[in-house]
């Protein structure tokens, strides 16, 4: 039996590309300027490890954004069935400007700690942190933050009222 899903957190195929893409030109970039006019060893290391890194990233991000996460009235999980959090289990969620939250999205407090995890441009967790967003849409992280906002008052004027 599935869930009734409350909100979807998904990226625009125009945002996904130009992350990947922008990645991509800085790894080629480095790369290329360490092969064209090499000024010292170290540099030239730095400079590929460097453009190594970002070609990393830019396919950790490109298979990362092919998710999308969903809100359940338990759950914040990705479409592949991995719970990121369970709203019994939330805390707290800040959305504030001085959070350190990803672009365009909110931050997650939870009660127990989880394993580290990174899905950049979509989410990441550390410890009992979870942060949502990146290059989300921030009309789709805010319809879904005031959502679990109010779905963890609920649940804390029901466990006071009883």
């Amino acid at each position: 039996m599935s869930e009734e899903v409350l909100a979807v957190v998904n990226v625009s195929v125009a945002r996904r590309w130009l992350a990947i893409g922008l990645l991509l030109l800085v790894g080629g970039a480095m790369i290329y300027a360490a092969f064209t006019a090499p000024p010292s060893a170290a540099l030239q290391a730095f400079l590929i490890a460097g453009g190594a890194l970002a070609l990393w990233m830019a396919d950790k991000m490109r298979r990362a954004t092919e998710t999308w996460l969903e809100l359940t009235q338990t759950e914040l999980r990705d479409n592949t069935g991995r719970i990121l959090a369970r709203v019994a289990d939330i805390r707290s969620l800040d959305r504030g400007f001085l959070a350190f939250k990803p672009s365009n999205g909110f931050l997650i407090r939870t009660k127990t700690p989880g394993p580290r995890a990174w899905m950049p441009g979509l989410w990441w967790r550390a410890g009992r942190r979870i942060g949502v967003g990146g290059v989300t849409s921030g009309v789709q992280t805010r319809i879904m933050a005031d959502l679990i906002a109010a779905m963890v008052r609920q649940r804390d004027q029901d466990s006071q009222s009883t």
